[in-house]
């Protein structure tokens, strides 16, 4: 995602994030307040695998089905029938929630996570949609291919994350981790990564 965001804006297309390219998608994508800045960065980059990850993978076996989705899958000759299917895994483990309709719909296959952000559920993907005045209910790989960073940037806005971007410290990327995740999943990498990017353009 990188390397293309580089070569879109006349960049060297190398992939790696210095002050050049961090100025560049900071004033791409409008946002002026540094802290905000560097806080949606380094949950970004978190969230998308350091930003190599442009949508959810459900590839998993029937042992990680198993202990990623417990409530889905609650014995092993049950995930066995989806291992490796990452269309039913994703149309089971996100149906009848966010807008989805019945597994057999595949809604939740087709409204899996996409974009800096991940985001999840027709609901969702209607909200974006919405915001941006284009069809990603029909074209939800728009989230990836064209708004993978937008995508993230409503997610902010919808739930005022911004807003508790005032200082980049332990406190604040914890408190707006625990919103982006549900918890402190990878919370040490997202500490390091936000002050970083703080770093390279304060």
């Amino acid at each position: 995602m990188i390397k293309e965001f580089q070569a879109k804006h006349g960049l060297t297309a190398d992939g790696v994030i210095g002050k050049m390219t961090l100025a560049k998608i900071q004033e791409v994508l409008k946002i002026s307040d540094k802290k905000q800045f560097a806080h949606f960065m380094g949950q970004c980059h978190v969230e998308s695998g350091g930003f190599r990850v442009d949508e959810e993978n459900l590839n998993y076996s029937a042992n990680r089905l198993v202990q990623v989705f417990p409530k889905y899958f609650a014995s092993l000759e049950l995930a066995k029938q989806y291992a490796y299917n990452p269309i039913k895994i994703g149309s089971r483990v996100y149906a009848n929630r966010m807008g989805n309709g019945l597994e057999e719909s595949m809604d939740g296959y087709k409204f899996r996570g996409r974009g800096a952000i991940q985001t999840t559920g027709k609901q969702n993907y209607k909200a974006f949609s919405d915001y941006v005045g284009v069809d990603c209910i029909n074209n939800p790989d728009l989230l990836k291919e064209t708004y993978f960073f937008e995508s993230a940037i409503f997610f902010f806005r919808k739930n005022n994350l911004f807003s508790m971007c005032g200082e980049v410290d332990v406190q604040h990327i914890t408190k707006v981790s625990k919103r982006v995740n549900g918890g402190t999943n990878g919370l040490n990498e997202r500490i390091a990564e936000t002050i970083h990017y703080y770093n390279l353009i304060k």
